[in-house]
């Protein structure tokens, strides 16, 4: 068979994957790789002397060849020339910014007549990461009020649940030319009329961006055809569909046989994302109850079971990103079409059942998906790294006690929605992603952070350490 003859991306590449890049908030962006080589070419030829070159060690290097799109400078086979910075046009520059900052530090108050005389037409500051870019014009323009939030604040901290604005709205920085390359070459692939799966998939482990990730993740989930003329038509049957279910089965919620699942799923659709207004409204949550529900009596194998509704929640805010530009956290559902609404509902069910298709036995009776996989990740670390093996042994701490989360939530109750996001690009570009690849992403987890492991010397200090260190980190 081909998918027999051809290896899986990760095993064929000389970039294992694993290594977990640092996310930048949209507060504080890394530095343009282009400004900082230039930067230190020039020191190079004022500082003459030499420097001792080090050798990296395994895990740098390993680290180093790993970089992925986290990482500004992924695409190795994409090469780009870029004109030397002036430096009278920097001095100028960082002049002008210092004299900015001076104004804004005393800035006179308007007066309601001079608010009235701005003119209508300014733009909606999204995000706050628009806001940071757009602080030098607001003497010309008022934002407008998002819905429910009078103001935008610059948040200094961004939370271990982040804001999706940072990952999925439209008031990001310009796109470098090396993005809107990318994007391009993700356009032309999806606008053949038969595209190209094995190199979609190829250009999607770096990740995928914003503009055509709905798209790509349908047809990477297997959800789309990739034939271009079979698309719309496939689209429609499987929303009909679904709509069949639920004018079939949704009722039956209110019988005994099922009062039990439903009662459950009505708990914990609440306690999704808590800290996210988005989540927080109730036709979302509505949205979320039919999925669940029909998801679960149309598997009774495993029905419903916790962890399975934050599985929903990143094909949910991708699909609705595909109709919104604004900053989607704080984005009032009520104002999209009935139509849209149906569609994201539609695709968001089918694609999660697509997911949980391959992970199915993570839900079962006994779940003994998880207890495999749990297993897995022991095995592979005590390869990988014996010393932190023998530190777990050592103290009498059961990796289910600690991973067990991590496979029934896929790392989703671990990482910001933005990070889950950019994660799943890689998982829907590997055959076994949820499932094999995500061992691997766990495992690179606990080598990361290794060191303050082997400081703790009890298992609630190993857990507190490996909470608090995810959560500085990202």
């Amino acid at each position: 068979m081909a998918a027999d003859s051809s290896k899986q991306f990760w095993k064929r590449s000389a970039k294992l994957p694993g290594s977990i890049q640092p996310v930048y908030g949209a507060q504080h962006p890394p530095l343009d790789p282009r400004l900082t080589k230039n930067f230190i070419k020039d020191r190079s030829k004022v500082n003459a002397l030499p420097l001792k070159s080090k050798k990296a060690s395994s895990f740098h290097e390993f680290a180093r060849n790993t970089s992925d799109a986290w990482d500004i400078g992924d695409d190795e086979d994409e090469d780009f020339s870029f004109q030397t910075l002036n430096s009278k046009v920097a001095k100028a520059t960082a002049a002008q910014v210092l004299e900015n900052h001076s104004k804004l530090r005393v800035k006179p108050e308007r007066t309601p007549s001079a608010l009235n005389e701005m003119p209508t037409n300014c733009k909606v500051i999204k995000s706050s990461s628009e806001a940071q870019l757009s602080r030098t014009s607001e003497d010309t323009c008022v934002r407008n009020p998002l819905h429910k939030q009078q103001s935008l604040p610059l948040r200094p901290i961004i939370p271990l649940v982040a804001r999706i604005s940072d990952q999925n709205a439209s008031g990001a920085p310009p796109m470098t030319v090396r993005e809107k390359t990318r994007l391009e070459k993700f356009r032309q692939l999806l606008s053949n009329h038969n595209t190209d799966l094995d190199e979609l998939r190829k250009c999607s482990w770096p990740g995928v961006p914003r503009e055509v990730r709905p798209v790509t993740w349908r047809l990477l989930s297997g959800y789309l055809p990739a034939n271009m003329e079979r698309r719309k038509l496939t689209l429609q049957r499987k929303r009909e569909e679904y709509f069949g279910f639920i004018e079939q089965y949704y009722d039956s919620r209110n019988e005994e046989h099922h009062q039990d699942t439903y009662r459950q799923i009505h708990i914990d659709i609440p306690r999704t994302n808590p800290l996210i207004p988005l989540f927080q409204q109730p036709l979302v949550q509505e949205i979320f109850e039919r999925i669940l529900f029909i998801w679960a009596i149309r598997h009774p194998a495993s029905g419903y079971v916790q962890g399975i509704n934050d599985l929903v929640t990143p094909f949910f805010v991708v699909f609705l990103s595909e109709y919104v530009e604004e900053d989607v956290e704080n984005f009032d559902v009520t104002n999209l079409s009935q139509d849209v609404l149906r569609s994201i509902e539609a695709d968001s069910f089918w694609c999660m059942s697509k997911l949980l298709d391959g992970i199915q036995d993570n839900y079962t009776f006994a779940q003994p998906g998880i207890q495999k996989k749990v297993k897995a990740l022991e095995e592979l670390v005590s390869r990988i790294d014996e010393q932190v093996h023998n530190h777990f042994r050592k103290y009498e701490v059961e990796y289910l006690q600690f991973a067990f989360r991590w496979m029934n939530n896929l790392l989703m109750r671990e990482l910001p929605l933005r990070c889950t996001i950019r994660l799943w690009d890689t998982y829907q570009s590997e055959p076994e992603g949820f499932s094999h690849f995500h061992l691997y992403v766990c495992a690179a987890f606990l080598i990361k952070w290794r060191k303050e492991i082997l400081d703790e010397e009890d298992f609630q200090q190993v857990q507190r350490r490996k909470k608090t260190g995810w959560q500085e980190s990202l």
